[in-house]
């Protein structure tokens, strides 16, 4: 594995008219790492996590990927390059099964006379493969989506990530729907993914998820990094100071 970060963003700032959302930020992130994103409403994460993500473009700064500089024009150009988002309300679809949803878009076929037919039990056999080597448990991988619990998607989404080549993933809000034994196997499936050398970073607003799964905490206040901490190095205390800007105004006076 190489010491190149995966992910480094060079003083990116991004305006939306008169309004200058991010001013500057500047990050990096090695593979196999968790970071949580941390910050208020407005600080900036969502505006950050679309640029890392290809649905905006920065006003100005650089980011590279793997040792490259990239630009990325639109989501799925990020994805092609190993980049996806997962946001709280998921991208399965409910109505087909497990196999179905894991292959979405990557069907094994075969043809007979000509005819393009489904290699179901080739699909079947590395989905629970896929599955098995991921940790995650479901009952039935022939059950349609809608009857699992919020966990059990979430854990389908990341195992089809990880499973497809994924190298980052972004985690928006991901256990906001969800309740405690769902969350902690979620976080369990989060450290599986980063032991694969794959990066996360995890938006939350929820401190303990924080500590509990990450390696570093950085948060965001009005478009700047206003901490960027080893969370092992760290309390939640001085984390709130952070988020409130009490850390800066301290260090003022």
């Amino acid at each position: 594995m190489s010491d190149t970060d995966l992910l480094r963003l060079r003083n990116i700032t991004k305006r939306f008219g008169a309004i200058e959302a991010l001013k500057g930020i500047d990050f990096a992130m090695k593979r196999g790492e968790v970071i949580a994103l941390l910050g208020d409403n407005g600080a900036g994460k969502s505006t950050l996590v679309k640029i890392i993500s290809g649905g905006q473009p920065p006003t100005s700064g650089t980011l590279e990927f793997e040792g490259v500089e990239r630009t990325f024009t639109s989501p799925s150009e990020a994805k092609k390059a190993g980049i996806e988002t997962v946001y709280q309300d998921l991208s399965l679809c409910t109505n087909v099964d497990v196999v179905a949803n894991f292959f979405m878009g990557r069907e094994l076929t075969r043809k007979v006379f000509g005819i393009p037919i489904l290699r179901e039990k080739a699909m079947y056999d590395e989905t629970q493969k896929a599955m098995r080597n991921a940790g995650t448990r479901i009952p039935s991988l022939r059950v349609n989506v809608e009857h699992l619990s919020g966990g059990q998607r979430q854990a389908i989404e990341l195992s089809r990530f990880v499973h497809w080549g994924g190298k980052l993933v972004l985690l928006d809000e991901p256990f906001a729907a969800l309740g405690v034994e769902q969350t902690r196997r979620g976080l369990e499936t989060i450290r599986r993914v980063a032991a694969e050398g794959i990066g996360v970073i995890v938006i939350t607003h929820i401190m303990a998820q924080a500590f509990q799964v990450a390696d570093r905490i950085v948060v965001i206040r009005q478009g700047r990094v206003a901490g960027d901490v080893r969370t092992e190095d760290t309390r939640p205390e001085e984390v709130i100071k952070m988020i409130t800007g009490e850390i800066e105004r301290e260090r003022a006076s």
